[in-house]
């Protein structure tokens, strides 16, 4: 049963080139783990703005992984941690959404 991974990005500094530099870090050290199905990582798009649109972050990520057990190993998986270790002082608020189809 996949596992759907989302996560929604606050940044302290939204400048564009903070938010380009964590869209590169997720091309470069999210992408291409075993057991995924999908990776990619966007903008807000702040023009959607009806009252359900949520706009508390800058940049969302989606990952589908083919099984839970993939999911947790890509969790402590290195380049995801390095993902982590680089990015993390620019975050604000990091929130995820994990489900299963």
């Amino acid at each position: 049963m996949p596992l759907h991974h989302n996560v929604f990005f606050s940044l302290k500094d939204d400048s564009p080139e903070k938010i380009e530099s964590l869209l590169g870090a997720i091309d470069k050290y999210l992408t291409h783990h075993d057991g995924v199905l999908h990776c990619s990582g966007g903008k807000l798009v702040s023009d959607l703005a009806r009252p359900v649109n949520d706009h508390d972050f800058q940049v969302g990520l989606n990952v589908i992984f083919e099984t839970r057990e993939q999911h947790d190993v890509y969790q402590t998986a290195e380049r995801h941690l390095q993902f982590i270790n680089e990015q993390k002082e620019n975050w604000d608020k990091v929130r995820v959404f994990d489900y299963q189809s």
